[in-house]
């Protein structure tokens, strides 16, 4: 059966149904007239197998039937709804008369995550707003629960092998919709037909260069954006920017749209480590959230759209600054590029755990960062997020929608000093998780995959071992420094030095460089890179738009 959107109204059934009919070729719009009946609904479609998209509740239908708290009533309906269907996108609709009313009343129900919007009933034909809002949260439900029903790229390769779960989570985190298929299967057998040369899996079908063989998620990087080498040695960029996070996108986008000519290099997935967020709620402009993978994918759009030219999965291993006539030059095992200003914004990795145990594991269990692919193999079970930022605690969220328990473990006493205060309010009323403060793993093992960890309490060292399905790892970010030259002045965490913090023995001259320039000039750092930085991603784009100007500058002075 098609995916469901509920709608539970009275009401305004006759208004509702009409405008949820333009949705009616790729869901199945059903109608519930009470909350009794939206319950049975909901078990009907669960042991179909089918799944529920969206609950559209409308608040009209609390004021009837209990006008003495309606908001209250609503608010705890939500809540049990969110517990049958955790997966599902919800909203809340509330009439203009009462809508100021609804709205002050509801909002605290939103902060903590009960329901995922507030919009007014459609009170005409063509009310385009409203149904922005509801394909947005259609194409965040799709893009993290279902199974794509278009194929932009399709995989043949065991489901099973790590480098499977990798080359989903990187076509996750590019936007790609995709499907894995195997060897046995009738589109597996095709494309191994269709492919020119001994077909070694995994193969990915890339509609722009058909059918290849990939090793790595290098190598399927290259199949969408191409080899540095690929760039003619005799090009001069007027801006490189290295890495493609936040901040290195928005170089892009106002360098590019200024009539510099740009090249962004970047390591892994176009977004950074703000690209594999589930949801960013704080982020200007976007009241109801995006998730990095969106945020990233426009960008990158916007970019291109100026001209921009990505090359990704390759690694930068070393950067000759300029000198003379000769333009700054930056390495990379795929080739090199030259380019006249250079941006650094690699951002920063997250710590390795340093368990050997684990680390065996990774990919089979156990992972760094979100793993948007993992978390739908999570159902059901009980997995542990380790870390107490905000990446953390979306990932936390995001896990809690399938895993029958997620418990945050952190070292500090609490979440508060390293997390978003939205975040721990949604964290606190969601009672699938559960923090752990003052702790720390220490061993962990399995059969083949994940199946324990051991936590310790980091002052009275007492230890405990515990079951755990997945164990998902936010550590505290170290800065992707190691390819940069000797000359360039760090802190001694290892983040780069701009600005008035460069030591003054390394100034040209007798004033310090400009506020996101390094003691190399024509060299500039922004984003989670830079010494003294935020480490939120609106802080991150800012420092990548106000480097243009700066590097502006730079090149009238050549």
């Amino acid at each position: 059966m098609n995916p469901v959107i509920l709608l539970v109204t009275d009401e305004n059934t006759e208004v509702l149904e009409r405008e949820f009919g333009r949705y009616a070729n790729d869901y199945e719009v059903r109608t519930a007239r009470s909350t009794d009946d939206a319950v049975a609904v909901a078990m009907e479609v669960g042991t179909a197998s089918g799944q529920i998209a969206m609950v559209v509740a409308d608040l009209d239908l609390f004021h009837a039937t209990d006008p003495d708290e309606p908001h209250l009533a609503a608010m705890i309906t939500l809540h049990g709804w969110r517990q049958v269907v955790p997966t599902a996108r919800s909203v809340v609709l509330a009439s203009f008369g009462r809508f100021t009313e609804d709205s002050e009343a509801m909002r605290p129900g939103q902060v903590k995550g009960k329901f995922d919007a507030m919009l007014l009933v459609p009170r005409g034909a063509r009310d385009e707003e409203f149904h922005g809002a509801i394909t947005e949260l259609l194409s965040d439900w799709g893009s993290t629960v279902a199974d794509p029903e278009v194929e932009a790229v399709r995989v043949v390769a065991d489901p099973t092998e790590t480098l499977t779960l990798d080359i989903r989570d990187l076509l996750v985190r590019m936007g790609m919709p995709h499907r894995i298929h195997e060897p046995e299967s009738d589109i597996g057998r095709e494309i191994i037909d269709a492919y020119d040369g001994d077909p070694t899996l995994p193969l990915v079908q890339v509609l722009t260069r058909g059918v290849v063989s990939v090793r790595s998620t290098r190598e399927l990087s290259a199949a969408f954006y191409g080899r540095p080498d690929e760039v003619d040695q005799d090009t001069v960029f007027d801006l490189c920017v290295v890495g493609a996070g936040p901040s290195g996108l928005a170089a892009a986008v106002y360098g590019a749209s200024e009539g510099l000519t740009t090249v962004v290099l970047e390591a892994d997935a176009i977004g950074g480590q703000a690209g594999a967020s589930s949801m960013i709620r704080n982020y200007l402009g976007f009241p109801r959230g995006i998730s990095g993978m969106r945020l990233a994918q426009r960008a990158r759009s916007q970019a291109a759209r100026f001209g921009t030219r990505f090359i990704t999965g390759w690694d930068v291993t070393g950067l000759a600054p300029a000198s003379g006539e000769r333009p700054h030059r930056v390495h990379t095992e795929g080739g090199g590029l030259r380019a006249r200003a250079v941006v650094i914004a690699t951002g920063a990795a997250y710590r390795k755990l340093q368990i050997p145990a684990i680390e065996t594991l990774t990919g089979r269990g156990v992972f760094y960062g979100s793993a948007m692919t993992a978390a739908r193999e999570m159902e059901g079970l009980d997995v542990v997020v380790v870390g107490g930022g905000n990446s953390a605690g979306q990932a936390a969220l995001h896990l809690a929608r399938f895993a029958r328990s997620v418990t945050i473990a952190v070292r500090r006493p609490g979440l508060e000093e390293t997390m978003s205060r939205y975040l721990i309010d949604e964290i606190d009323y969601n009672p699938r998780v559960e923090v752990k403060p003052c702790c720390e793993v220490i061993d962990g093992g399995g059969a083949g995959r994940l199946e324990w960890i051991e936590l310790c309490h980091t002052t009275t060292r007492e230890s405990h071992r515990r079951s755990c399905d997945g164990l998902f790892l936010l550590l505290g970010a170290e800065p992707r420094c190691e390819w940069l030259p000797r000359g360039l002045a760090l802190d001694e965490a290892g983040f780069v030095l701009t600005g008035r913090d460069v030591p003054q023995s390394a100034w040209q001259g007798d004033l310090p460089p400009e506020s996101l320039a390094t003691s190399i000039p024509g060299v500039f750092a922004v984003g989670d890179v830079r010494s003294g930085s935020m480490k939120r991603v609106a802080a991150a784009s800012g420092e990548g738009s106000s480097v243009v100007p700066l590097v502006h500058a730079y090149l009238e002075s050549l």
